[in-house]
């Protein structure tokens, strides 16, 4: 059987799966160009005809009769940088082919420009059929690797084929399908590569392949044998950035379009002729020799095309005809540029309906039916998906703990024995736990979502049994979360007593991984309890009693909410210390913040009047004082303490009118008086009620804040008063998106109140994003916590690309004029900085809506007193 690999562009891919649409990409075809004329599926051929057979890059084969009468130019999907091709085959070839070749000659379908970057590329199907191609140049041979990186690269492809780890599945699937010319040499390394990939997307898996594969340097290298003029024989090749030389497969010499002034061939011999600058002016001409003069026009044309879809910006014209003869080739690149298709799809990529793709172990072609299994409706799919996401992020965090910080402190030596025993056994086997538990979730979700044939019978759409079953297993490890007090108290403690550890935990805390406050992840795992209770709570409220998942639910319920009540009073009193630690460390001139029986009530920013005027003062109110800070020029990023207000006899008083300054009242203590001015009436409101709150409780507290008498106030240097100007731009300390920070750049407040409530709206998940002026949505893993929104690529990252602090920042829907035309979008504003959010559901829209409102500040009347500032989208460097 004959098999030839050919450049024909192709409108849809033949025997695509997974659920892609029919018209999934950018077609090359030039207006009034048909398809039906040049090719016709499953007809009967006309005169003398052809038939062939396309075998797609999934593998699937389809049957098309050609006339010979026609001329063979099929466009096919193309999607941003890319063209998918049966490389190049003359008109001449193919009336040989009916004349000599067999009966049904095989062509296949392959990627024609190979990007430098895929992992850009804009739409997820061509990901994936860039993916295919990277297997099949895996499994033949011509993507060179070592054998570590062909097992990585295989366990990728096998994540994205049949899922999740499974042993049997996993040697089912690799005696099946050949990945690797050398399989049975790694396999075993290939499933335990594949382990590791738990809960990983099939998207997310060609990125993977991308990735990996990008940095190869045999990546979409396609060899043309020649020879140099000593007739050494060599391998020539073309790629985005010019020509290769290749002896053997080490590459020997590269020629950068920039260099080269002209490519020609005559006869067998492929000319490239140099600028002078860069051989000079005798030796500007390299020639190579191939092995037929059709070998060498068909690697010159590649050469043409490569040049005009990488270089230019608008395709080029043909040339005219001449009119009485002509002399060597006309032949132009006649598609779609790299640069035209990065336009279009930016200005077109909105448009297209979003591809869908689903794993199907054991599989590879399926039936029309199979492709259009669509995603469920029901709510209770999407509050079991929001158990999904939110677990995953919680098992991210986990492993800050007991992967990162573990590492870090071993690497430096730096903790006691005595402390790494009781930190790590304690949040060891909690680890290992939830590591399970999603996989069961994921696994759930898959059968669900139609996602996986698991080859039982049984209705899967719900979630009840396995929260029961998990949360029964949760009362195992009551005693380990009674322990988290204990685990809290005693790093503190070392970390003030031993200078190694207190530096590792610094510097620790300055890694991108760490992207909150280090303590704050120890926790995690009673939030977590919280969490499970109240979406279980709307589980059962949104069935009916005779639902069939409700009594599971319900049962589930009653198991985490008595482990919760438990653990409730140990949450309050570990958050409370958590937040006193973290002040302690970003506080300059105060100490033993930490003291017993202190709690923290409220942070925010005040204005305070002195002889200069209105100067921005971020104050601190706790159970027994009131400290106020001005923020320095400093490499940490810390606030100054100026004064510490014992709140036992204080006296709160609204003096707008005295002082002729709106939102403004005066502080009375023992030791001195201040006026004070919020930045909005409601802000002035809910300082002046903590503040009363908190003087009732001092005044009945048996302890006469005693711990104040020997206090010395400093007096505000005109340094510090200045200091309060510096702007966000000119901080780079890595926890400037912490409460306090984004109080002091949003001119607001936050109580403890507060904090708990965020705690328990916390929201993971893929959303859509899009700016103001912009054209596109970008998808990306989204994180709600602490106030704020971190984004990443994927849920597998293990650290944000920025952050999005949200206080001050008003959510709602979009307006007429914002020209947002889809549903499920919500529409984030601070002044003038606008984003756009997309969710998949309206469930899922609702509940962004409903944490960012908990978390957004509700102060919109802002004052002339705050400062201009812009947002805060804070990178993750």
């Amino acid at each position: 059987m004959g098999e030839i690999e050919g450049s024909y562009r192709v409108l849809q891919t033949p025997g695509t799966r997974l659920g892609a649409q029919f018209n999934a990409g950018i077609s090359t075809l030039e207006p009034g160009q048909s398809l039906s004329g040049n090719m016709v599926s499953g007809s009967k051929s006309h005169g003398r005809g052809l038939q062939i057979r396309v075998q797609g890059l999934d593998d699937s084969q389809e049957f098309f009769d050609i006339d010979v009468s026609c001329t063979l130019s099929i466009p096919s999907p193309l999607c941003i940088y890319t063209a998918l091709s049966l490389q190049f085959v003359t008109h001449l070839e193919v009336s040989c082919l009916i004349a000599t070749g067999p009966a049904n000659t095989l062509f296949r379908l392959s990627v024609k420009f190979f990007p430098p970057d895929p992992g850009q590329l804009q739409e997820e199907y061509t990901r994936y059929l860039f993916s295919l191609q990277m297997k099949r140049d895996l499994m033949e041979g011509r993507l060179i690797c070592t054998e570590n990186t062909g097992a990585l690269l295989a366990s990728h492809l096998v994540q994205s084929e049949i899922g999740d780890y499974d042993d049997i599945a996993d040697r089912d699937f690799l005696r099946m399908n050949k990945l690797l010319p050398y399989q049975e040499k790694v396999q075993e390394r290939i499933m335990e590569l594949h382990r590791r990939h738990l809960g990983q997307t099939p998207a997310e898996s060609d990125f993977q392949i991308l990735e990996i594969a990008r940095k190869l340097e045999m990546y979409g290298v396609r060899f043309h044998p020649a020879a140099d003029r000593e007739g050494t024989k060599i391998n020539l090749a073309v790629a985005h950035m010019g020509l290769q030389v290749f002896q053997g497969h080490t590459k020997i010499n590269t020629f950068n379009w920039s260099k080269i002034r002209k490519l020609s061939f005559k006869r067998k011999r492929f000319l490239i002729k140099l600028h002078p600058e860069v051989h000079g002016p005798h030796q500007d001409t390299l020639e190579f020799m191939m092995a037929s003069r059709d070998e060498c026009k068909i690697f010159w044309k590649i050469c043409v095309e490569y040049h005009s879809f990488f270089r230019l910006f608008d395709q080029p014209q043909p040339k005219s005809k001449a009119i009485l003869f002509t002399r060597g080739s006309s032949f132009r690149y006649s598609g779609r540029t790299q640069k035209q298709l990065v336009e279009y799809v930016r200005e077109n990529g909105a448009k297209r309906t979003p591809y869908q793709r689903f794993v199907f172990p054991y599989t590879r072609i399926y039936s029309l039916s199979e492709r259009l299994v669509r995603f469920p409706t029901d709510k209770a799919y999407f509050i079991a998906k929001e158990i999904l996401t939110t677990e995953r992020t919680y098992l991210k965090d986990l492993e800050v703990i007991t992967v990162w910080f573990r590492s870090a402190v071993i690497k430096d030596n730096a903790m006691p024995e005595g402390l790494m025993t009781l930190l790590f056994s304690n949040i060891d086997p909690i680890y290992e736990f939830h590591r399970g538990f999603l996989k069961e979730l994921d696994q759930r979700l898959a059968l669900w979502e139609g996602r996986s044939n698991a080859h039982v019978k049984g209705d899967y759409q719900r979630i009840g049994d396995v929260m029961l079953r998990n949360m029964c297993a949760l009362k195992e490890f009551t005693s380990y979360l009674q322990k988290h007090d204990e685990v809290l108290t005693e790093l503190e403690k070392a970390t003030k007593r031993l200078k190694k550890l207190e530096t590792v935990y610094k510097e620790f805390e300055l890694q991108k991984v760490c992207y909150l406050p280090l303590n704050t992840f120890l926790l995690k795992p009673i939030q977590r309890l919280m969490h499970y209770k109240l979406i279980l709570e709307r589980l059962c409220k949104h069935y009916s009693p005779a639902h069939r998942d409700h009594d599971d639910c319900k049962e589930a319920l009653k198991e985490v909410a008595e482990i919760a009540t438990q653990l409730q009073s140990s949450l309050i009193r570990l958050e409370n210390f958590q937040k006193l630690t973290e002040l302690q460390r970003d506080l300059i001139g105060i100490e033993n913040l930490t003291a017993p029986g202190r709690e923290f009530i409220r942070e925010g920013c005040l204005f305070k009047l002195t002889k200069k005027g209105l100067q921005q003062r971020m104050f601190f109110l706790f159970s027994d004082m009131l400290l106020y800070t001005s923020k320095g020029v400093t490499a940490t990023n810390q606030f100054k303490v100026h004064g510490q207000l014992p709140l036992y006899g204080m006296i709160i008083e609204e003096s707008e009118n005295e002082w002729s300054v709106p939102h403004c009242f005066t502080i009375y203590s023992a030791q001195r008086t201040i006026v004070v001015a919020a930045s909005s009436k409601v802000e002035m409101g809910k300082w002046i009620e903590d503040l009363n709150m908190a003087i009732d409780l001092a005044k009945k507290s048996q302890e006469k804040s005693s711990i104040f008498l020997d206090v010395s106030l400093e007096q505000e240097s005109e340094d510090d008063m200045n200091s309060s100007r510096t702007s966000l731009e000119k901080q780079t300390h890595h926890r400037a998106n912490t409460t306090m920070h984004v109080c002091w750049h949003r001119n607001t407040s936050v109580s403890m109140s507060d904090h708990s409530l965020a705690v328990e709206n916390q929201l993971s998940g893929y959303l859509l994003r899009k700016f103001k002026n912009s054209n596109g949505w970008q998808k990306l893993w989204v994180v709600f916590t602490n106030f704020c929104l971190f984004f990443y690529k994927t849920h597998q990252d293990d650290f944000p690309l920025a952050s999005l602090p949200l206080l001050g920042y008003t959510v709602s829907t979009p307006e007429e004029s914002d020209s947002i035309h889809k549903e499920y979008v919500f529409k984030l504003q601070f002044k003038s900085h606008v984003y756009f959010f997309r969710a998949e559901s309206e469930y899922t829209f609702e509940r962004w809506m409903e944490v960012i409102k908990s978390a957004a500040s509700t102060t919109g009347r802002m004052s002339l007193l705050i400062p201009k500032g812009g947002p805060m989208e804070i990178n993750g460097n």
